[in-house]
């Protein structure tokens, strides 16, 4: 079934109990007030601290939403993009899109004005919806966004290029509209890059999403009784999904805004939190916290906290190890997956396998995997080769790619691009990309971007960026760059330079140093890692737990 039934159901079977509270810590106005309320106070200045939203409220906010772009034309196939921050709106938004039959279109975040169009165009977007943080960039293009497009704001004091979401959807129905959909409709389109860093829009059915619903809500048992925190974004299919097992249960989730260690323990801690999904460095903050005395157990009620679980990059077994002597009696799990597989979970864990802690895990539910070496041949057990994965929450196709699409789908099988392999047990390591993205904080950093962008130094002949280890992120990015002849120039100069990179693009280590490139002028970035100590120290820690 569609995934939007089970917000259907929850609406009517638990109409007044709260079913998303959004936090924001960093406000200084601590009123705590309902969506209903927030929806009557005018001045664009408040932002309170906290805000709840019941599920009846849920689906009549997505119900309005829907019939408003129906009303305005839109219709099954058309495409809706989203680019806001986590908020109380959000999901909403997203709900209504998937009711019209329409596809729902998220955007990171962290996208430029140009990067905004591009994805835009790729998608062949026909309407924006964005935040308050999102004006200057949406103005930037906003003559050609425009174009035969609808610009949605969700805020106070709508810029004059958009219409405001509130006056939209105010005399709106909040029934639900009568449309028919079925798990084979397209629903959503997700962005992934390579390491071009050129997106690719990643199309899914409304079978994937209810796949990863049910996935996600059977891999950690969520009962009714649950209270998840979400802390990263909306955008990305993984906290979207780990949320969705909050929607199948019926139960409470927390939106978080902010990272700092002590804002995800008082949310924990006040909220009555039972599941955390983290971030290698969130759960390395909290941890060096605690050991370093900045943090006390006894500051936080803590004791419902039953499951810790993490993704997006692979893990320390060292950092579990640490983590389950502070919290002895929690779950842990780890999940595997893309934006190509719907997210995190066509490999996890399991939170019975803890003596595996290192592994990805296991084949999720309704998943299958195997290996493969290159001529498309499954590895013997304990062989190093490509990762394969197939089930209900695999992508339809690259939209209008269809060439990337053959590369990568094969007989129903998503291949990975992650080289793994299987120990006697049937449990699944993760060894090495094959692709060259580095992994930092959670984030894909791709490395064409960075070395395009400093190659415009008038003093670079050549630069490679690579990934190094680092401890709290995983890896941090590190150009290795080549002068012209005859120049010179210093780290802080290439600092500077970097300003106009965003923060987490930036270089972490500058290296000068001639760059090796083979015969067919491919830069040689093994040898780079090899030299400078780059095999990935996860990988170490796996190597010696197997």
């Amino acid at each position: 079934m569609p995934v939007t039934e089970y917000l259907e159901r929850n609406a009517k079977l638990y109409t007044d109990e709260i079913a998303l509270v959004e936090l924001n810590p960093e406000e200084k106005d601590t009123r705590r007030v309902t969506w209903k309320e927030y929806d009557l106070i005018e001045s664009s200045t408040f932002a309170p601290y906290r805000r709840e939203i019941t599920w009846g409220v849920f689906d009549e906010k997505a119900n309005r939403f829907a019939n408003m772009l129906l009303g305005r034309g839109i219709k099954k196939g058309d495409k809706v993009a989203i680019i806001m921050y986590n908020c109380l709106e959000w999901l909403p938004i997203y709900f209504g899109v998937l009711k019209t039959g329409a596809i729902a279109v998220p955007f990171n975040f962290r996208y430029d004005a140009e990067e905004i169009l591009y994805c835009a165009e790729l998608a062949e977007v026909d309407v924006i919806v964005f935040g308050f943080e999102f004006i200057g960039r949406i103005e930037a293009n906003a003559a050609r966004l425009s174009k035969g497009r609808l610009l949605i704001y969700v805020g106070d004091n709508c810029p004059r290029f958009a219409e405001s979401y509130r006056e939209l959807v105010a005399d709106c129905s909040s029934q639900a509209p009568d449309i028919t959909l079925s798990e084979d409709d397209d629903a959503a389109i997700y962005f992934s890059s390579g390491t071009t860093g050129f997106p690719k829009a990643i199309l899914h059915k409304h079978l994937s999403l209810t796949q990863a619903a049910e996935m996600e809500q059977k891999h950690h048992s969520t009962s009714r009784e649950d209270n998840f925190l979400c802390i990263p974004p909306l955008y990305h299919t993984g906290a979207k999904i780990h949320w969705m097992g909050s929607l199948v249960a019926g139960s409470k989730a927390v939106l978080l805004k902010g990272a700092k260690p002590e804002t995800i323990l008082s949310a924990v801690s006040n909220e009555g939190c039972t599941i955390v999904w983290l971030l290698v460095p969130w759960a390395q903050d909290i941890l060096d916290g605690f050991e370093s005395g900045l943090f006390k157990m006894e500051d936080y009620k803590l004791s419902q906290w039953r499951l810790m679980h993490i993704g997006a990059q692979p893990v320390p077994p060292s950092l579990i190890k640490r983590w389950k002597e502070l919290f002895p009696n929690h779950q842990y799990d780890t999940n595997y997956g893309l934006s190509e597989s719907i997210g995190p979970g066509c490999v996890h864990l399991g939170v019975e396998n803890i003596h595996k802690v290192g592994a990805i895990g296991v084949p999720g539910y309704r998943w299958e995997c195997k290996i493969i070496d290159e001529n498309g041949e499954i590895v013997k057990q304990g062989e190093v080769g490509e990762l394969c994965v197939k089930g209900p929450g695999v992508m339809t196709c690259y939209y209008n790619n269809p060439e990337a699409t053959n590369e990568v789908l094969k007989d129903g099988w998503l291949l990975t691009g992650d080289m793994a392999m299987q120990d006697p047990d049937g449990f699944i390591y993760l060894v090495d990309r094959k692709k060259d993205v580095i992994v930092s904080g959670g984030e894909n950093i791709y490395p064409v971007q960075i070395e395009d962008f400093l190659r415009r130094h008038n003093k670079i002949k050549d630069v490679a960026v690579i990934g190094l280890p680092d401890r709290r992120l995983g890896e941090k990015t590190a150009a290795i760059i080549e002068l012209k002849d005859g120049m010179e120039c210093t780290r802080p100069e290439i600092e500077e330079f970097c300003m106009e990179l965003p923060r987490y693009k930036r270089p972490k280590e500058i290296i000068f140093e001639e760059i090796p490139r083979n015969a067919t002028g491919k830069i040689e970035k093994p040898k780079l890692r090899k030299k400078y100590g780059a095999d990935n120290l996860v990988a170490k820690e796996i190597e010696e737990e197997i």
